[in-house]
């Protein structure tokens, strides 16, 4: 008996000897870590813009008469050549029709006045006629000759007015709600009369500002040495489509603003799926330097609290060491430029952050 209690006394003492070393090894947790990634990167900062149609013309009325037809559906793509609207033609038809009686009475007035000037000139040779009698026929050929053209251009005025009276799409494109219903009485003789309006939107045109002025200095230094490219710069939109699309920026302003402090800037955009519309908001993300050795972590592993943007650190001990940093832009949609704060030999926790503290021993695992 005596050997049987020294056993568990002993045994007592081992566990209480053992224990604590054996709950601290336990304790020590095991985390993921990264080391920076080095690599040359573009600095870009977003921009909201605006789209508008690469043209749009307002369709108008310019002869008065009844709005007879509508002939399309307001939102839909009409192509150029297309009739849009008819108005009440009747009264401009008649003149027309005036208008070639008088050309024909005019031609007829001026073939009989060219015939009595060359029979009359003919007469003067053997004195049958005066002088003044065949000045007299060459004047009245001349005002013959001068009604023919009066008369072609009434008649051409007068076709004119008739083809207003249809009503047809300039060029391809989307065509807006009308602004007068059938049966409504257009005086568009005096001042053409808006019915509509057509974008022309197989390009867009997307207009947007800098306004920060060491931006709009830097983005004008780029587009005079070409040292960034801004033939495909990356788009984003307020409502998610189908295709991505990039911009071509064509236009920079030749100045700054002095009254906004803005620099504008627009470009172009294909639209072969006619899928963008003037009028949307997107976002334009402006290449504006390049860094050629950027320090990168992973955006999900930086913390934030009152003091600003931090990471945590595994030092050479295995020790987490609280590390606060300055961060850039968003790279990759998941990578952040650290400016200061760590160097990249040094590793840092990429996830879990909020299971570790400062100073706490951790087993880092090393990943990609």
């Amino acid at each position: 008996m005596k050997d049987i209690a020294l056993f568990i006394a002993l045994m007592f003492v081992l566990a209480a000897c053992s224990g604590p070393k054996k709950d601290a090894q336990m304790q020590v947790q095991q985390v993921d870590v990264a080391s920076p990634v080095v690599r040359p990167v573009t600095v870009s900062t977003n921009y909201p813009a605006t789209l508008i149609a690469n043209r749009t013309v307002d369709i108008v009325g310019r002869v008065n008469g009844t709005l007879e037809s509508m002939n399309y559906t307001p939102g839909s793509y009409v192509k150029a050549g297309q009739v849009l609207f008819t108005i009440e033609s009747r009264n401009y038809r008649d003149a027309v029709a005036q208008a070639q009686a008088n050309l024909a009475n005019a031609k007829s007035n001026q073939a009989y006045a060219e015939s009595h000037y060359k029979a009359m000139a003919e007469a003067l040779k053997s004195d049958a006629v005066g002088k003044m009698e065949v000045e007299q026929a060459h004047s009245d050929m001349l005002t013959a000759q001068a009604e023919v053209r009066s008369a072609a251009a009434a008649l051409q005025t007068a076709q004119t007015q008739l083809s207003y009276c249809t009503v047809r799409a300039p060029f391809d494109g989307h065509i807006a709600v009308n602004e007068y219903s059938v049966g409504t009485y257009i005086p568009g003789e005096g001042a053409p009369v808006k019915l509509t309006t057509i974008y022309d939107d197989h390009q867009m045109i997307p207009i947007f500002s800098v306004d920060d002025s060491k931006a709009a200095a830097q983005v004008l230094a780029n587009m005079a040495d070409r040292s960034i490219d801004y033939s495909a710069v990356p788009l984003s939109f307020a409502e998610p489509l189908t295709h991505d699309y990039t911009v071509k920026i064509d236009y920079l302003a030749p100045n700054v603003d002095t009254s906004t402090g803005t620099l504008t800037l627009q470009g172009v955009i294909d639209n072969p799926y006619r899928e963008l519309r003037a009028g949307m908001y997107l976002t334009v993300k402006l290449p504006l330097a390049s860094v050629p050795d950027a320090v990168l972590v992973k955006d999900a592993a930086i913390g934030t609290d009152q003091l600003g943007k931090y990471l945590y650190v595994v030092n050479d001990s295995n020790r987490v060491v609280y590390t606060p940093v300055s961060v850039g832009e968003l790279i990759d949609d998941s990578l952040r430029i650290v400016t200061k704060g760590i160097t990249p030999d040094q590793r840092y926790i990429t996830r879990a952050i909020m299971k570790v503290r400062d100073g706490m021993p951790v087993k880092p695992v090393l990943t990609k």
